[in-house]
């Protein structure tokens, strides 16, 4: 279990919101929930072929104080980086802490 002191990196959380404009198009966008302070972890570089295409794969690893709200489809924002939050799991069952996996957006 990390301690307080291990969430020292200020990020901003980003709600997937879908909308249906007046046309009938669907289109995606973000909310902005707020910041918090996460510990962030790099995992791998690189994508995949998958089914014919490209696919990404998780390429970072972030862990939050524990949080209900966050899932996949969310971006997270450090600085001028974003991450795709790919899956969201409380990391062991405690409820004390939200471990994401994500996949690093191009600049």
């Amino acid at each position: 279990m990390s301690g307080a002191g291990a969430y020292r990196l200020a990020v901003r959380l980003w709600r997937t919101e879908l909308s249906v404009a007046a046309s009938g198009q669907a289109t995606t966008g973000f909310t902005d929930i707020g910041s918090d302070f996460a510990q962030l972890a790099g995992l791998s570089q690189g994508e995949a072929v998958a089914a014919g295409r490209l696919s990404g794969t998780a390429t970072h690893r972030m862990t939050l104080r524990f949080r209900a709200d966050v899932s996949g489809g969310w971006k997270v924002t450090v600085d001028a980086r974003s991450f795709r939050v790919l899956a969201a799991r409380d990391r062991d069952g405690g409820r004390r802490q939200v471990e994401l996996m994500l996949e690093e957006e191009p600049a």
